[in-house]
């Protein structure tokens, strides 16, 4: 039986942290380097024991983790899956951990779960039921969330809010937080045509408990432009280091999150971003 409140942090600190990987267990607990906390995906860790648990365990003695959620689909249609919830709550109760986040996506489908993170249309409705699904998990966890921005190929005709105020309007009418994925911001910056630096200059940056950075691939759309694709496969290219120090500048420092989740590196080579996120964050709170 796993201990109940076994997380001894509250919070994450204003410093960075990486999305943690069993192949960098050993490593993590030799020399942890830049990185002071870690992040783990919810759906990951809802089995009733084995390695992947005893190791979350160990680790949370030492580091403040976050728990991402990517399983929810709290920008569906659907009820949220009242079981998927459940396993949830149970993996937020034994961990504590000092942070949770979802998705501003949906991903399931008249009960099927799809393989991706959906964008949706920002309106009145959308609003109304993404608002209700975020107060429904805050209530059933007993514990404030925090809701990401997504990365965006294409824009709604029928919406009729930015997405900016769209995440305002939920955090008004719910009480979350925010999380800022900068990679997500640049993404779609390119791919719709719109201006990060516009973006960031109206984002609600008091609300946001939490920063992203992550890597991104290059295609080409049927026009011949260049389409951005979130695959969360490589380093932080510049431009987003370059908007990440602008946006601190504005908001100040936050806990900062290096992802890297496809052809995941060794060791090394995802510490040396979170150094680098850390020469950042220094001259901020310098």
């Amino acid at each position: 039986m796993l201990d109940t409140n076994l997380a001894k942090f509250e919070t994450l600190p204003n410093r960075p942290g990486v999305g943690y990987k069993p192949q960098h267990f050993a490593d993590i607990m030799e020399d942890a380097g830049a990185v002071e906390w870690l992040e783990v995906h919810a759906e990951n860790y809802m089995g009733d024991g084995g390695r992947p648990l005893a190791q979350l365990r160990h680790l949370a003695e030492q580091f403040p983790i976050s728990v991402h959620g990517v399983g929810l689909s709290i920008g569906g249609n659907d009820p949220l899956d009242v079981d998927h919830l459940k396993r949830l709550k149970h993996l937020c109760d034994w961990l504590n951990p000092a942070s949770f986040s979802e998705h501003l996506a949906w991903s399931t489908h008249d009960g099927a779960y799809l393989n991706d993170l959906i964008a949706l249309p920002y309106t009145e409705a959308t609003v109304s039921s993404v608002a209700d699904h975020v107060a429904q998990v805050q209530d059933v966890l007993g514990r404030k969330m925090l809701l990401e921005n997504p990365s965006s190929y294409l824009a709604f005709a029928e919406s009729t809010l930015s997405e900016v105020d769209f995440l305002a309007e939920v955090v008004k009418r719910t009480g979350c937080g925010l999380l800022l994925d900068i990679n997500n911001v640049f993404i779609s910056a390119n791919n719709l045509k719109i201006g990060a630096i516009d973006y960031i200059d109206a984002f609600p940056l008091e609300h946001v408990g939490e920063f992203h950075l992550g890597g991104h691939d290059e295609d080409v759309d049927d026009a011949g432009e260049v389409l951005l694709i979130d695959s969360h496969g490589r380093e932080v290219v510049d431009p987003v280091w370059a908007l990440f120090d602008y946006t601190l500048g504005k908001s100040g420092p936050r806990p900062t999150l290096i992802e890297w989740d496809a052809n995941v590196p060794p060791w090394p080579e995802l510490a040396a971003e979170a150094t680098r996120a850390t020469q950042i964050l220094d001259k901020v709170t310098s």
